[in-house]
């Protein structure tokens, strides 16, 4: 918390930060403001709203200071930048960026919001260390009554996925991040803006593409599609590696790349399931020749952040809020990716330097190294002893209360419209 005090221009926003961080890391089933206003003792959720939604502090410095925290502890020549989305489900209209849209939360079209997410990954650690609310187009950004409603800021203008994306691409790098490629789906992979930017900066990329994006061969001579050209690829050409260590062993794959360009800086890499028989496409570029175990590594690296939501939703309450307003969004996101990193940077501390051999039987006295949810779990335990806290029968009279009178307000909402 240290690392963030100078954000806070009063002692009491920096103090409910503390004790909101620390609720996060908790055993706290619900980490929203009421939950977690319990949880510090106070007797009403007042302090914790007002941290996120009026108290004086910057927020985007503090996501800053988040960011070079996760490079000082999992800094490692095999960094990589992942860019991707995640979904947070919603009711009503009235929440910033909410519209009916596909997240890959739901697998299907919901009423929800999307934040878009970059996370540093190396063979140290991963953790979160950009985020964007994507606003939509119409919906949002050309709705100014709307926008005034959600707090949303007249600098907030309409950029896509993948531009926000290279934005905190951009911004990372800026910062004195060092990473030699980044990694993203098929949403990131199909947009040519994004992948000229990396090259300008000159950092590799392996981003998947669709099967029927045109790639060129033969030196460029030859145009078609990505699945025309794997489907005429001899058996010879695919090789079986592994894109890394799983719960049950390694992860292989067969796989084939293709140059694409003159100059053997292109390339188009295909994945192929040995058991289903599935494929996936990646265009791929470096400043420099890379043999095909570096790109195959790079691509099994963009699971990493899929592996963050699942920690930062199920560890420290990510999408747990319950609030409507864009200054409140990005504070709450901030503090969780505060408190996932400094999970992520006790595991990688507690990690052996020599680590066991993935393919060499486990001893019965092995055991396997620290994880997040492991040491969450310890945290809470710490954090809170088994006793019975004298606020517990205020906060239950204080809910039902509070659930009547919200209660009373919608019926007389109901019977005046009808």
């Amino acid at each position: 918390m240290a690392r963030i005090a100078g954000r806070f221009r009063r002692v009491e926003p920096r103090a409910a930060a503390r004790a909101f961080v620390l609720g996060l890391l908790s055993g706290v089933e619900r980490k929203n403001c009421r939950r977690l206003a319990e949880q510090a003792g106070h007797a009403r959720p007042g302090p914790m709203q007002r941290l996120l939604r009026s108290a004086r502090w910057d927020a985007d410095a503090a996501r800053d200071d988040v960011r070079a925290y996760v490079f000082e502890h999992l800094r490692a020549d095999d960094g990589v930048l992942i860019a991707d989305e995640t979904g947070f489900l919603k009711k009503g209209t009235a929440s910033e960026g909410v519209q009916r849209q596909y997240t890959g939360t739901a697998g299907r079209i919901e009423n929800s919001q999307v934040g878009v997410f970059v996370a540093y990954a190396s063979s140290k650690g991963r953790a979160l260390i950009g985020r964007r609310l994507y606003l939509p187009e119409r919906a949002w950004c050309q709705d100014a009554e709307r926008r005034t409603r959600a707090g949303v800021p007249d600098q907030a203008e309409f950029a896509t996925k993948p531009a926000l994306a290279g934005q905190m691409i951009e911004a990372a790098l800026d910062a004195g991040i060092s990473a030699s490629w980044v990694t993203a789906d098929e949403a990131y992979g199909q947009d040519p803006s994004l992948r000229a930017l990396l090259e300008s900066r000159r950092i590799g990329y392996v981003l998947a593409v669709a099967c029927s994006t045109r790639v060129r061969i033969n030196q460029g001579r030859t145009a078609d599609r990505a699945d025309a050209v794997a489907d005429r690829l001899p058996a010879s050409a695919w090789h079986r590696q592994s894109v890394g260590d799983g719960a049950k062993g390694p992860r292989y794959y067969d796989w084939a790349w293709i140059e694409t360009g003159a100059y053997g800086h292109r390339h188009l890499l295909i994945r192929r399931n040995p058991t289903g028989g599935e494929l996936a496409y990646y265009l791929c570029w470096s400043p420099r020749r890379v043999p095909l175990s570096e790109l195959v590594r790079v691509a099994g690296t963009r699971w990493c952040i899929e592996e963050c939501f699942q920690a930062a939703k199920g560890q420290v309450g990510l999408d747990h809020y319950q609030v409507r307003h864009w200054t409140a969004w990005h504070r709450h996101i901030t503090l969780a990716m505060l408190a996932l990193a400094f999970l992520t940077a006790l595991a990688a501390d507690a990690t052996p330097t020599t680590t066991a051999q993935p393919n060499r039987p486990t001893r019965r006295t092995d055991q396997i190294d620290l994880t997040v949810p492991e040491i969450r779990h310890l945290l809470g335990a710490l954090l809170n002893p088994p006793t019975m806290s004298p606020t517990l029968l205020h906060w239950s009279n204080w809910r039902r209360h509070h659930q009547a009178t919200a209660r009373r307000s919608h019926y007389r909402r109901r019977l005046a419209i009808e």
